[in-house]
């Protein structure tokens, strides 16, 4: 797992900026805490990282799972009651792991997995111009198709140029070329310094000069990354009420969550292994036993629930991760941002984490995909187009 330090560490910074406005957006579109997102991503991290025997997957808190989580808050009222539903969720991911439920993922066809990838990079090209743009009046993780801000994917389209900023586009627009044309570059030598992490430094830097020299083009604090303030760990941890064992309306939650957290995590888990370089295999018992154990503990101190997350995968792979030690040091740097550096993260623009976000959703979703597909007949091609 120390073998690949060059590789790991800046990856795993990558995918921890990535992270951690997902992680912040995920809690605020299930309707839980804000704080709630950052400590289930830093489980999904540290805990499922050390447990799994997947390099590259990557666990946290999943847009996926935010309508069934919001779901379960409203019936149940409390956030401490549906704490321990997350807890029960773990409890029988726990048990399905154990024993061996993870047969389900043999039955999941290669090309619906490619059509699953496909869509993800589809769904993330279109959801993030508007971020590049400045317009980031919806969530940066709502990957629904129908939108709280009264829009849906395609309309939000026509809204951007009502609200574009220059400052955004012109961060976003460097930040891409920057990373089409890296691997062109003498900089593609720096193997321990991968062009995601650059641009996020140099989104940075670059609305830094605008405020001081051009301040019409200064990226408003509404575009930048914004982590709550951390006022001790009394203020973000809480704790399950078990005294709501015997409530029917928390064991029905969880199982819930427990079916779809685990069907999602299988799904990710194929689709992971599709498109990492080794085409290395985990087993999804082994998985099941980590998400369980995960969200056990994610259910204890105040987390919402936990999954195998695909955008975070996707991002750790291109960031050049060879080993799971980059998905454990995310985790940490997830803790570490909240209690010492959020003056420091609230500088990055939402833009830089765009720009990242798009060239993921482009390495997704290759035109080069559909070709193949389409070469190995309809019988491949029609579920993989379906599938998306």
């Amino acid at each position: 797992m120390f073998s690949k330090l060059k590789s790991d560490i800046p990856a795993s910074i990558v995918v921890f900026l990535v992270a951690l406005p997902l992680c912040l957006g995920v809690a605020l579109a299930s309707g839980a805490p804000l704080l709630s997102g950052i400590i289930s991503g830093i489980i999904g991290g540290i805990v499922v990282g050390f447990l799994s025997q997947s390099h590259t997957s990557v666990s946290g808190p999943a847009a996926g799972l935010s309508a069934v989580v919001l779901a379960g808050i409203t019936q149940l009222v409390n956030f401490d009651v549906f704490l321990l539903a997350v807890v029960i969720a773990g409890t029988i991911q726990l048990i399905a792991g154990l024993s061996k439920g993870g047969f389900i993922a043999n039955y999941i066809p290669s090309n619906v997995i490619k059509g699953l990838l496909a869509a993800i990079g589809i769904i993330l090209i279109l959801k993030q111009i508007p971020h590049a743009i400045g317009f980031d009046r919806d969530a940066e993780d709502d990957f629904t198709f129908l939108q709280k801000d009264g829009e849906n994917t395609f309309s939000e389209l026509f809204s951007i140029f009502n609200y574009f900023s220059w400052g955004a586009f012109i961060i976003s627009s460097v930040s891409i070329l920057i990373m089409i044309y890296w691997d062109k570059s003498p900089l593609k030598k720096l193997k321990f310094f991968p062009a995601s992490l650059f641009v996020v430094l140099f989104g940075i830097f670059l609305n830094f000069l605008f405020g001081k020299y051009f301040p019409t083009l200064a990226v408003a604090e509404k575009h930048l990354v914004n982590i709550p303030k951390f006022d001790g760990i009394s203020s973000i941890i809480t704790l399950p009420s078990f005294s709501s064992i015997g409530n029917y309306h928390v064991w029905v939650v969880g199982l819930t969550l427990a079916i779809v957290a685990s069907l999602e995590t299988l799904l990710n888990l194929e689709a992971v292994e599709n498109i990492d370089p080794h085409k290395r295999q985990a087993s999804p018992n082994r998985e099941l036993i980590a998400q369980g154990v995960g969200n056990i503990f994610s259910g204890l101190v105040g987390g919402i629930p936990i999954t195998s997350v695909i955008v975070r995968s996707s991002v750790n792979i291109n960031s050049g991760a060879e080993t799971k030690l980059s998905t454990i040091l995310h985790g940490l740097f997830l803790l570490i941002s909240i209690i010492l550096l959020s003056s420091i993260l609230n500088l990055i623009p939402l833009a830089s984490l765009a720009a990242i976000l798009l060239i993921t959703g482009y390495k997704l979703t290759k035109i080069s995909l559909f070709k193949d597909l389409y070469k190995k007949g309809l019988n491949q091609f029609i579920p993989f187009v379906s599938t998306i």
